[in-house]
């Protein structure tokens, strides 16, 4: 225990964490009954978590450098586990959101701090073997979520996808607290609060207007105004940054071609990959009439052979160019969604199974690949902000995926079914429209569209990113995780 205390801590910690991206996305349309949730609402209990992860990570990590690590780590694990008692007895969408919000500034406390509070521990073949074990325990959580989650709302209920946080998040503190020892890192850096607050700012004023355009218009006032105020906060992060003695992210790594292309990868890797994934499993559970579990097994094809790709090509390619690895793994992500768009109102879920395996196959390239490809783009002593901002742009892509490929979904139902029914079929509410008299064939007919246009867009964006990594990213030997100790899992978000 005194040798592996340490990694059994973290690893409750980062099981948890990436857990909650995956086993929400089962839960969705049981929420929506409960709560009276919206389509947007549904969007935002993913984004909400999603954008504090993306926004506050290169912040947080800053800060737990000199407040120290494992401190900061354990106030994200209690921060973390109140907010999920909370989203578990949330009596409204708003509460929820708000809950979620607020468990995904705990996840990036955690996440911030999970990869140094390993590296201070463990040296030479030790630190090997804990970031192995620790990248298949990641790898796992987005594998084992859709099921586990399944099987929670089919039993006790959606509420205990976050009430079964409760017991692990106690563990993992007095784990922590007993077996890993206090560490810093330079403690004369100051965070760079002002470019996080204009970052989160930029992020969510963004998604906010794609989820708004859905539901009134690109071209209503309250959309232009917020891909205004967008426009002028990512303005501000720029100047920030430029001017900022210890920036959040130096935006110098960009006039580097292969950082530019591995920061374009990442944030359409998990757009691309799983972006549709939320409205797939509405689909096949409001549509479809599968059961949770049933719904968590049908797209188990993408998590398990991601996880199962992944685990055998860290061996098997080691040493291959990240641009392959990285631009190839784009490539079939696109191509396996793009092979999910054949739906049909006679369709049901093994029409996905081709493309979804397809599309693990590529995810079990990109993910173990991504960070040492950053981290070879840039100087050594940039390397944590290298590994911060790969992990950034990847919960940025899932955010900006759901909310720009719910608005592609909505828009295509909405030239059969109008834009109110396409909303509330998309948020969950079939039972409801075939009670009012909607037909079947009519409702099967618009979600397939509005499915296989929204794959169609996802793939393209997958393509295009694995051929603008195939021409960016020039041949630099691909850092390992003994050497950097900044693994990426295999993971929706």
């Amino acid at each position: 225990m005194r040798k592996w205390g340490p990694l059994t801590a973290v690893c409750l910690g980062t099981f948890m964490l990436l857990l909650d991206v995956t086993i929400v996305v089962v839960a969705l349309p049981d929420m929506a009954e409960a709560l009276d949730a919206s389509l947007s609402d549904l969007q935002w209990v993913i984004d909400g978590y999603a954008l504090a992860l993306a926004a506050l990570l290169l912040g947080i990590g800053a800060a737990a450098d000199r407040l120290g690590r494992r401190r900061v780590h354990v106030v994200g694990v209690g921060l973390f586990a109140a907010a999920s008692l909370a989203c578990g007895i949330a009596s409204s969408p708003g509460l929820l959101v708000a809950a979620r919000g607020v468990q995904g500034v705990g996840a990036a406390a955690m996440f911030a701090t999970t990869l140094p509070l390993l590296a201070s521990v463990y040296r030479g073949r030790d630190r090997s073997v804990a970031l192995g074990l620790w990248g298949a325990v990641a790898g796992g959580a987005a594998a084992i979520g859709p099921v586990l989650g399944g099987l929670l709302v089919e039993g006790p209920g959606w509420r205990w996808i976050f009430f079964v946080n409760l017991p692990v998040s106690v563990a993992a503190i007095w784990l922590t607290l007993r077996t890993v020892p206090e560490s810093h890192g330079a403690r004369d850096r100051r965070t760079d609060w002002a470019g996080t607050i204009v970052f989160a700012v930029f992020a969510g004023t963004a998604t906010y207007a794609v989820v708004r355009a859905g539901s009134a218009g690109w071209a209503s006032g309250q959309t232009l105004a917020a891909f205004g105020t967008a426009a002028l906060a990512l303005v501000c992060f720029v100047v920030v940054e430029l001017r900022a003695a210890h920036p959040l992210l130096d935006l110098s790594l960009f006039r580097t071609s292969a950082f530019t292309g591995v920061m374009a990868g990442a944030l359409a890797y998990n757009m691309a990959a799983f972006g549709v994934l939320p409205y797939t499993s509405i689909w096949l559970q409001t549509v479809l009439g599968l059961s949770p579990v049933q719904g968590g097994l049908a797209v188990l094809p993408l998590a398990a052979t991601s996880f199962l790709v992944a685990a055998a090509g860290g061996r098997l390619l080691h040493g291959v160019q990240p641009r392959y690895t990285i631009g190839v793994g784009l490539v079939l992500i696109g191509a396996g969604t793009l092979a999910q768009a054949v739906l049909g109102a006679g369709s049901s879920w093994p029409a996905l199974i081709p493309g979804l395996a397809l599309a693990g196959i590529g995810a079990g390239l990109v993910a173990p690949a991504i960070a040492g490809a950053a981290l070879a783009a840039v100087p050594p002593e940039r390397a944590g902000m290298a590994g911060g901002a790969v992990n950034t742009f990847r919960q940025l892509g899932y955010a900006f995926g759901v909310a720009v490929l719910g608005t592609v979904l909505t828009s295509r139902m909405a030239e059969s079914l109008g834009d109110g029914k396409s909303h509330a079929l998309a948020g969950g509410g079939a039972a409801g429209l075939r009670a009012a008299g909607t037909p079947e064939q009519a409702l099967r007919t618009a979600f397939a569209s509005g499915l296989n246009t929204a794959a169609v867009v996802a793939g393209a964006v997958g393509i295009v990113a694995g051929a603008a990594v195939l021409l960016l990213v020039k041949g630099e030997r691909p850092a390992t995780a003994a050497e950097v100790g900044e693994p990426v899992p295999v993971r929706a978000g």
